[in-house]
């Protein structure tokens, strides 16, 4: 039997795996940097408005940071989904979950702007902002709330088309839009070439039209190239069954999301205690460390589609291979960086910071955790592996014990009798009890499940 139009290009069920990987991988790299990019660009031209406009977007990064995790968790739960019905071999409930996903992103979507502009003032008031920043925080977010469905349809289109083993096309739509939102975002904002000067509203405006046109194009790989989109019935009587699908992912992926903002909160808080140097040093590694994990975030998203199109065909010998492939090149990588973090802590630091104090911590800190990168990110990369095999309990399990359990006490234990570099030693440690504890753990299960579904 034939496969349909949407996996003839990406049928991850046969072919060499390792190829699989490079070609699915290396295009998430430019596109989860394209995504980054957008934050960044809208703060850098706004801070060029003044001190006032940059302290009440700052207020908003919590929000959008909270609202975006939620939107990918949408995105994870239906790549998860699909590829696994793709790797089944049943075109029809494809389709029919992709487009039911497609409709569940818009009323999310709908959903997240009549609440987020309901709650503006509420919110923002409990965080702190005062009355002079409220105009400027009201401008900005009910464009952006207003443009929610923006947000989510694109988002979860995305994912859908990564489903397929199409990393390309998801990569090349969000990197235009990166691209769009940079050059339109000048001109809004400070009223370049005959435009009116809309400041902070200009900036929310440029992401809401990128957006928008993310979303046209997403729909139309799915409805026209990928044929993904049911062009007749929408199945609406099986609409519940196809959202039960994904939220019984997406939920536990939205909670172990939140899950790291605020373990970082609680660091943030004890490194506090210690003075704002340390608090500074910790932002700079954090900034460092993230840059460093795109390949890595970049891998996890990459072979996402392959574990699920295997998993739901029954190949688990090449889900196997895949992890096997998977965790070699984040162990190898984990310690190219980890290396090149230790060497060059100084001048690394010194790109960021000029303060003696600040920059003795933060080569503290690149002396102490990198050298564990190489097993905390084993529990990144079998929490990706679960979501996609349709296991989200075992990846909100190995969330939750890292970051509640053991990361917050052992940093709490670590600064009371060691101060700074006790809470830095507690965060080594936690990498290498959860890497190497959960990595034995988690192949002992799936040859288990293996054996079981074998027999």
């Amino acid at each position: 039997m034939s496969r349909p139009d949407y996996s003839s290009k990406g049928d991850l069920t046969a072919g060499h795996i390792p190829q699989h990987l490079v070609r699915l991988t290396v295009p998430m790299i430019w596109g989860i940097m394209a995504i980054v990019s957008f934050q960044l660009v809208d703060t850098w031209y706004i801070s060029m408005l003044g001190t006032r406009e940059l302290a009440a977007i700052s207020f908003t990064f919590p929000v959008t940071y909270i609202l975006f995790n939620l939107v990918m968790a949408q995105g994870i739960a239906t790549s998860s989904v699909l590829s696994r019905l793709i790797g089944k071999g049943n075109p029809s409930r494809v389709r029919r979950v992709a487009t039911h996903s497609i409709l569940f992103a818009f009323i999310s979507g709908l959903l997240f702007a009549a609440l987020g502009i309901a709650s503006i003032d509420s919110l923002f008031g409990l965080m702190g902002a005062d009355d002079s920043m409220m105009p400027v925080i009201r401008d900005y977010m009910v464009i952006w709330f207003a443009g929610s469905i923006f947000l989510t349809t694109p988002m979860v289109g995305n994912s859908a088309i990564r489903a397929t083993g199409d990393t390309r096309t998801p990569a090349l739509i969000m990197t235009i839009a990166a691209v769009s939102n940079a050059l339109i975002a000048p001109i809004l904002v400070f009223g370049l070439w005959g435009f009116p000067r809309l400041e902070v509203q200009g900036a929310a405006m440029a992401t809401l039209l990128t957006n928008i046109g993310a979303t046209i194009a997403a729909l139309y790989i799915l409805y026209y190239k990928k044929k993904m989109i049911s062009r007749s019935r929408w199945h609406m009587a099986l609409f519940k069954d196809s959202v039960k699908k994904l939220l019984v992912i997406a939920i536990p992926v939205s909670i172990a999301s939140i899950m790291q903002p605020v373990a970082g909160a609680v660091i943030t808080g004890l490194l506090a205690q210690h003075g704002a140097e340390a608090v500074a040093a910790f932002g700079i590694a954090s900034r460092v460390e993230a840059f460093s994990f795109v390949i890595i975030m970049a891998l996890a998203t990459g072979m996402a589609p392959i574990i699920g199109q295997n998993w739901g065909a029954g190949l688990y010998h090449r889900v196997d291979e895949t992890l096997k492939a998977a965790i070699r090149f984040s162990v190898i990588w984990s310690l190219l960086v980890a290396g090149l973090l230790i060497a060059f802590a100084a001048p690394i630091t010194s790109l960021f910071t000029n303060e003696p104090e600040v920059t003795r911590l933060a080569v503290l800190f690149f002396w102490i955790v990198p050298a564990t990168y190489w097993l905390g990110n084993l529990v990144q990369g079998w929490s990706s592996a679960f979501n996609a095999m349709g296991m989200p309990r075992q990846s909100f399990i190995m969330i939750a014990v890292k970051l509640i359990v053991l990361t917050i006490p052992a940093a709490m234990i670590g600064s009371h009798l060691y101060g700074v570099a006790g809470i830095f030693t507690a965060l080594a440690l936690v990498n290498i009890i959860t890497g190497a504890g959960f990595h034995i753990m988690n192949r002992s299960l799936c040859q288990r499940h293996q054996q079981a579904v074998m027999v």
